[in-house]
């Protein structure tokens, strides 16, 4: 009996994955097939799921239509450096805070972590002032340093350090390294799940930045990342439709890719983060 109930809410979860990832899949499927249509079918009232011909080449006259090129290099430099500044920062911050011992750390904490409730939108003029101020704006550090600095990435660090035993810890200072040393030959190392997690959360906020590059650039033509592409597509005279979701289906290959790749680490860094009590 109990085996047939097992076996029961094995296939009961199994039909109620497969309809969720038909729900997200729907609308990807829908893009890429609406990227294949002439131009003017895309938004025929009733919708039709094929055009009346199949144009691979719009995924090629995407890099002719803009300067497509240019919008997947910058996006990828500065998603990529974003990364790197996020997980040194954050890796450090947590550590700090989770395994160090200072006057004050839970005060200084909880204040940290109250930026989280203050939105993107709140700070975006303050900010692009502070980018006057270094000289930095329509620059590529400003589309990097201003969010590198979030309490997101140092809570997920924070919780995911306070699991790992202490006794890592004393046992590397006995053998006489310090609190540098055995940052980076003990914990540091141990975190990869955790800091996986991270890079590919940070990675897709980089990459689906929108509002903050419109603010802080003005040369579009060079400086310009894939949102502010996407957007290129629209313009007074009307919209590309097939080109602007064919763009979309190329901008979703390097995130896609990403996630595939470190799918082993996410689920374990999912499954530890924040688990930790001490």
């Amino acid at each position: 009996m109990n085996t047939e109930r097992s076996r029961l809410r094995e296939a009961v979860a199994y039909v109620v994955a497969t309809l969720a990832a038909l729900v997200f899949v729907a609308p990807l499927a829908y893009a890429f097939l609406s990227a294949l249509k002439p131009s003017r079918e895309v938004l025929l009232s009733p919708p039709r799921l094929f055009g009346s011909e199949v144009r691979w080449h719009n995924f090629l006259d995407v890099f002719d239509y803009a300067p497509f090129t240019t919008y997947i290099g910058n996006s990828l430099l500065v998603s990529v450096a974003g990364v790197l500044v996020v997980l040194f920062v954050s890796a450090t911050a947590g550590y700090a805070f989770g395994r160090l011992r200072w006057p004050g750390r839970e005060v200084v904490f909880v204040l940290f972590l109250g930026t989280l409730m203050v939105p993107q939108e709140v700070l975006v003029i303050p900010m692009f002032v502070v980018m006057q101020w270094f000289g930095w704006v329509d620059s590529y550090p400003s589309l990097i340093f201003p969010w590198a600095f979030t309490a997101f990435g140092t809570f997920l660090m924070r919780q995911f350090f306070r699991t790992i035993p202490y006794e890592l810890e004393e046992a590397a200072r006995v053998d006489g390294a310090g609190p540098g040393r055995t940052f980076l030959r003990i914990v540091l190392p141990l975190a990869r799940p955790a800091l996986a997690v991270l890079a590919v959360f940070t990675f897709l906020n980089y990459w689906n930045s929108y509002l903050w590059p419109l603010i802080a650039i003005n040369d579009y033509a060079s400086l310009g990342t894939l949102p502010i592409g996407l957007a290129s597509f629209s313009s007074q005279t009307g919209t590309r439709w097939d080109l602007q979701m064919a763009a979309t289906i190329i901008s979703m290959v390097p995130t896609t890719i990403i996630v595939l790749a470190l799918q082993r680490h996410l689920v374990r860094g999912i499954a530890t983060s924040g688990l930790g009590g001490r």
